[in-house]
């Protein structure tokens, strides 16, 4: 089904049949914000606490193909808090479009997104979810990129999240979210904000311009491999709480405080293969401006193999120097460029990598993005 110029587009979703694709047009699309009440509230202490809500476009009880022809072509104008809502849908795919236009809702605990998922498969590719960023002086918190709530499971594929109000993307309880070769950029929380329980793979994404870059919070489960971070206020990447943070080959540098720090007793994890560098050129704010901050219990983690280098008040705090203990180093990388962050072939982390870790081509990790089996091609994915 083809939705033409001037078509409502609520309508069509309304009337079609699950299974149907429908393609819609060069245009810009325009909601009528419907308010509702949301039972569950996503990131209260007491779940069953309602909230005061509207959304936008809504999909609801089907599964539909919806592509746009492009995200300079077809854009989806919501004027409401949750944008584009996806809700009890086996399986919805979302592709070639921007999504825009978000308006705050008053109540502070409506967790607003350009698109909000809850009880549904949904797969994002090639999307733009921009400018979200309306606020209201009465409420902190802004809107997010993409909010994954109670059961559902999101695939981001090659998406842009740029000049939102909040976390780029926020994942509370129950939700799972495999987060790949996405652009997250610009915005006032978290870059990739995973709590509750929820469960985040992300893979090959450039993270900058939050607070904080990715975050594992309360007993939430993250695998960050391959990951760019930099350029965040705070912290790079942060673990709290009961949470489980696998921290493997990301380039983390430039970030305003710390660049990794465990950050509390009981989470643990795993930090290897990474070049943390250059981080902690802003006055400190409860982070130390370092590489590495030990606010937790050390024994929890698994550090190897990283190299930690030219941070700006030290490399580690709280923990003693790990510099040639289990493959760890303190050089330069000798990044190619400040981009890409590929590797000269005379880089110390060429083949340094832990030995149970291998490129595709079966040769021992590197240290950094381009190492192991997530390693993204040298000539694509953080050209754009």
């Amino acid at each position: 089904m083809t939705v033409e110029r001037g078509s409502n587009l609520q309508r069509i979703i309304d009337y079609a049949e699950s299974g149907d694709t429908l393609i819609l047009g060069l245009k810009e699309f325009e909601a009528k914000p419907t308010r509702f009440v949301d039972p569950l509230c996503g990131n209260c202490d007491d779940q069953q606490t309602s909230v005061d809500a509207s959304y936008g476009f809504i999909v609801r009880n089907k599964s539909l193909v919806i592509i746009g022809q492009g995200i300079n072509a077809t854009r989806l104008v919501t004027n409401a808090g949750y944008g584009l809502y996806v809700e009890n849908c086996p399986r919805v795919q979302l592709l070639n479009l921007t999504i825009t236009g978000g308006v705050r809702d008053l109540d502070g605990n409506a967790t607003d997104g350009g698109i909000v998922v809850r009880n549904a498969n949904v797969e994002l590719r090639s999307l733009s979810i921009v400018d979200n960023n309306h606020r209201i002086d009465s409420v902190v918190v802004g809107i997010a990129g993409v909010v994954g709530r109670e059961g559902s499971n999101i695939y981001m594929i090659d998406c842009q999240i740029k000049n939102n109000g909040w976390d780029g993307i926020a994942l509370y309880r129950g939700a799972t979210a495999t987060i790949t070769d996405c652009v997250i950029q610009d915005g006032r929380g978290a870059g990739i904000g995973v709590t509750w329980d929820a469960v985040c793979f992300a893979y090959r994404n450039k993270v900058s311009g939050y607070w904080k870059g990715i975050g594992a919070f309360g007993t939430s489960w993250v695998s960050a491999r391959n990951n760019v971070v930099k350029e965040n206020l705070g912290w790079g990447l942060i673990a709290t709480g009961q949470a489980y943070m696998d921290i493997t080959n990301n380039v983390i540098t430039c970030n305003g405080n710390c660049g990794v720090a465990p950050w509390s007793s009981e989470c643990r994890g795993r930090i290897v293969n990474n070049i943390i560098s250059d981080n902690g050129w802003r006055e400190q704010w409860v982070c130390p401006c370092v590489g590495v901050w030990n606010y937790g219990d050390w024994a929890k983690w698994t550090f190897t193999n990283n190299i930690v280098f030219n941070n700006v008040v030290s490399n580690y705090e709280d923990i003693w120097d790990q510099t040639g203990i289990k493959g760890n180093l303190s050089e330069d990388p000798l990044f190619i460029d400040s981009t890409n962050f590929r590797l000269s072939v005379e880089s110390p982390a060429i083949h340094a990598g832990d030995s149970s870790i291998s490129n595709l081509d079966g040769t021992v990790s590197h240290i950094g993005l381009f190492g192991g089996p997530q390693a993204p091609s040298e000539n694509g994915l953080f050209a754009r």
